[in-house]
Order: C-alpha cells, then structure tokens, then sequence
C-alpha cells in the first residue's frame, strides 16, 4: 500500500524550522502588545459571502484561488484566504462599531490559496496579523509600519519598505477614468488578467506580473497626479513622520496591494533573498470596508505578514539551556526516575527518559536537549534517596536530596 502524503502545497512544519516559527510568534505578538494590540481568533471556515464582499470578485483570490465548497447543509462556504475579512465581520458582528474607542487586534494562523505551489507560496500558509478600527490619524499608518520594521529588525531581517497612496472616494474614480482611458489605448497588447480588471478594478491592473504589461503601465498616469487635497496632505504627513523617525522607504507609484478594499495608504516591505516572491508583508488603509459590509462608517488600518517568507529568512534562534534532564542507570531506578520527573514537569521543562543508559549517554541526550540540569539516578542514588546532579553550564556536579534540587529550582 502507497504511502500516504501531505497534498501539494501543504507542508509540514518540523523541528528545527517550527522552533524558528514558535520563536517569530513570540517576538511578533510582544511586538504588537507593546504598541497596544490585543489578541483576536476568527474561525478558519467562513460563508463565501464574506470574501466575494470584501476582497472583491475582481481580485485573484476570489477568481481562482478559493478553497470553496457546499457542506452537508447546503451552505456556500470556503477556508479563509486572508485574515482582515473575518476580523471586519467579526468587529461589526459583536457591535464594535457602535461603540467607542480605539480597537486594536493581532492575530495569527493558517490561511488557503489554490494557486501553483512554489518557494515562498504554499497553498496551506500562515500570516500574523494587525487591524486597527477608529483610528483616522496618519499616525497610526505610520505606527504600523514602524511596528512592522520593530518585528524584523527583532529577527534580524533586512527589508526595503515601498509605500504609495491610493487615494480615496473623491479622488479614485477621477484616476480610474483616466487609466481606463489608458488600457483602452492599448487593449490589445494586455493579459487576459489585465483585460478583466479593466472592466472590474482597473487599478488592479498595476500589480499585474506579465513583463509586457509592467513595460506598458511605464507609461500609465500615476495616483499622485489625480490625489485631492487631503490624501495629498495625509500622504505627504506620513512621508515626513516616517522621515522624521529615520524610517527608510521609497514611493512606489505603482504599488497597489493585491486585495480591492485598500484606499489611500499602502505599503509592502520586501527582501532581496526571496527571487520573484519577495514581498515579506504588506497593507494599508481600508476606511470603508466596514460600512461596506454593513457596519457604520470606520476607518481602519491593518497589515500581515507571510510567515513561511519570514522563516527563510531567519536564523536559528538562540537557545539557552532550559529545564531538567532526568535518567536512571538501573531498571530498579525507572519509577523513582518517572516520580521525580513528574514532579519537575510542574515546574519546569523536563526531558524524560524511560529507559536505562550509562552516564555518557545520559549526559550525551541532556546536551542534546538543551537542558540546563542532568539529573541521574543509579544503584547509589536510589539507595540514599538522593539525586546525582550536573549543571550543563558550569559542569559543576552534587548529590543532592529530590526535595533539595527543587528548591534550589526555585531560588
């Protein structure tokens, strides 16, 4: 019989890369909890509706790459390809936008795209994540996007950041026209993609891949030619905070993010070490998404971050030994050895082993795992009630009563 496999574009996530992906977690979430995000879990499976709504029909994800189907009652249902949609649903559901404040969520976990699998882009993926509500302030564009440079300037990653503005309700339509204009001039040299977001979100055009196309889009009208007043003001305000903060980044008048609902800000910070797919996170502004899905009217602000792109680029993190290695030497030790472990489990790490080895290869699997203790149990030690101890940083060896060992744990 035929082993069964993982299906294409799924991964497992194994030793040592997951101690680098639990590592990114840590250092992602205290980031965000240090500029007052707090937690938030969405369900993974949502109602289609959702992401028709608000990533819109004219993006790729919604074309072609959804994981959509009908459960056993009949409901149009598919696993989320992104994480801002149920967050919003999950703001207006709960009446958020009926109250005050300022709301700031984090979140993290796996998302679904039917696309070829290649490096950096999985069909199984994962992102972490921050959306912002009620909170209209260029500030707080520039708050996350320092926030993202906090996270992998903690990882040691180098980025690039490109930042643009796509301008809002008053000025969009007026630039749309315009590129329409533009792609009509040239219709038949454009991709299939392109001639179909022409007729849905022609400013999506701009993120096409195709090499001819970008060569064509050399010579489109720029957003910054057609922005108003106050997108003019607020882009140029961000710029000079960014500045001011000595935050690198350079305009990119052709950066549009990938999804329909963004409207002004827009950012993505790239690594040179990926190839083609080099985006490492990305986002901006989507003042109307709520009321567009049926929420009063609340600015908002979000971003993510492809965890999988994040993991090539990261070292191993540094491991300081931790915890408690316990092991017998003679099979009489083995329910003394299981007793004491158990009793160290609740207090710190502890590797357990359940057989009986020599000292040196007890003290090889200490070292192997990391523990800071090797403690050994033999015919002696058994007798006396007593432990034999080594500390795998010092080297440093006693025999020592079981109640002793924990105390000086707890010193």
């Amino acid at each position: 019989m035929a082993a069964i496999k993982a299906l294409r574009g799924m991964k497992d996530i194994l030793p040592p890369q997951s101690d680098r992906f639990i590592h990114f977690l840590e250092v992602a979430s205290k980031t965000a909890e240090k500029y007052g995000f707090k937690y938030i879990e969405t369900p993974i499976l949502e109602e289609t509706a959702l992401f028709l709504r608000s990533v819109g029909e004219s993006s790729d994800i919604v074309g072609k790459e959804m994981y959509r189907f009908r459960d056993k009652g009949g409901n149009d249902v598919c696993l989320r390809p992104e994480g801002t949609a149920g967050v919003v649903r999950s703001f207006i559901e709960h009446k958020l936008d009926r109250q005050e404040g300022v709301y700031r969520f984090y979140y993290h976990g796996p998302m679904f795209r039917y696309e070829r699998p290649q490096k950096g882009r999985l069909r199984e993926f994962h992102q972490f994540g921050c959306e912002t509500f009620n909170e209209p302030s260029v500030y707080e564009d520039a708050t996350m996007i320092s926030m993202i440079g906090d996270i992998f300037d903690n990882l040691g990653i180098e980025y690039e950041i490109r930042l643009n503005s796509l301008g809002c309700r008053e000025c969009l339509p007026n630039y749309k026209n315009n590129l329409v204009n533009f792609l009509d001039a040239h219709v038949e040299n454009l991709c299939e993609d392109c001639l179909r977001r022409k007729d849905t979100n022609p400013i999506r055009v701009l993120d096409c891949k195709n090499p001819h196309c970008n060569d064509i889009y050399k010579k489109a009208p720029h957003i910054h030619e057609h922005l108003c007043e106050n997108c003019k003001d607020d882009f140029e305000k961000l710029r000079r905070l960014l500045q001011n903060s000595g935050i690198e980044f350079i305009v990119d008048p052709y950066l549009v993010r990938g999804l329909d609902y963004y409207t002004k800000s827009a950012f993505e910070f790239v690594s040179r070490g990926l190839g083609a797919q080099n985006a490492i996170a990305g986002g901006g502004r989507f003042d109307n998404l709520v009321e567009f899905m049926g929420g009063r009217p609340t600015p908002a602000i979000g971003f993510a971050i492809g965890i999988e792109r994040v993991l090539e680029l990261m070292r191993e993190p540094d491991r300081a030994r931790e915890g408690v290695y316990v092991g017998a030497m003679i099979p009489e030790a083995l329910d003394f050895a299981f007793e004491v472990s158990l009793k160290l489990k609740k207090l710190t790490k502890t590797e357990s082993a359940y057989r009986t080895k020599s000292l040196k290869a007890h003290l090889k699997a200490a070292d192997k795992a990391m523990c800071r203790y090797a403690l050994i149990i033999g015919e002696e030690e058994l007798s006396s009630g007593k432990v034999w101890v080594k500390d795998l940083t010092d080297k440093r060896e006693k025999t020592v009563e079981i109640d002793r060992f924990i105390a000086m744990l707890g010193e």
